[in-house]
C-alpha cells in the first residue's frame, strides 16, 4: 500500500473517531405517556398497545428506543433524521391534539399503509424482525381501528 493510500485512510479513521463526539439530540421522553397519546385517547387494549409500541412508535412517538448502533456516527445521523420525518408524518404522542380533519386522514393513512405493508418499513424490519406484523396482528389493529374510526 503506497504512503498516500495510507495517510488517506489514517485521516478517515481520525475522522470518523471525530465524528463521535457530535451526536444528534436523541427522540428520548422520559416522562410519562401524555393524554393525548394515541392509545390513553382510545383506551387501546393491552394486545393492540403491545403491537403499536413494538412496531411503530420508535419513529412515531416522542420516545425512541435506541438500538446501540444509534450511538455510532454517521449512523446516528441517519437515524434521526429517519425518526424525525416519521414523527412529522404522525406522532402517535400528538394525536389528541390534531384536528378532526387530521385524525381522519391519519386514520385512513394508518389503514392504508398496513394494508399495503408499507409499514413499518422494510428497511427497519431488516433489523428489528419482531416488528414485523404478522397477518393476525394486521387484522387486530384493522378492527380495532375500524371500530374507534366510525366513532370520529
Amino acid at each position: 500500500m503506497s504512503k498516500a493510500i495510507k495517510k488517506i485512510l489514517f485521516a478517515g479513521v481520525i475522522l470518523l473517531l471525530l465524528l463521535q463526539f457530535f451526536q444528534p439530540l436523541r427522540n428520548i421522553d422520559k416522562g410519562k405517556i401524555p393524554s393525548s397519546d394515541f392509545m390513553q385517547v382510545y383506551k387501546a387494549p393491552i394486545n393492540i398497545q403491545r403491537i403499536l409500541l413494538n412496531s411503530c412508535y420508535d419513529c412515531h412517538s416522542n420516545n425512541t428506543t435506541y438500538p446501540f448502533y444509534a450511538y455510532i456516527q454517521p449512523v446516528s445521523y441517519f437515524l434521526e433524521k429517519h425518526i424525525n420525518k416519521g414523527k412529522q408524518e404522525l406522532n402517535f404522542n400528538e394525536w389528541g391534539n390534531y384536528s378532526n380533519r387530521k385524525k381522519k386522514n391519519k386514520f385512513s393513512g394508518i389503514k392504508e399503509q398496513i394494508e399495503n405493508n408499507k409499514m413499518p418499513l422494510p428497511s427497519y424490519v431488516v433489523i428489528h424482525k419482531s416488528a414485523k406484523l404478522s397477518l393476525e396482528e394486521k387484522k387486530a389493529i384493522l378492527r380495532w381501528l375500524d371500530s374507534i374510526s366510525s366513532t370520529e
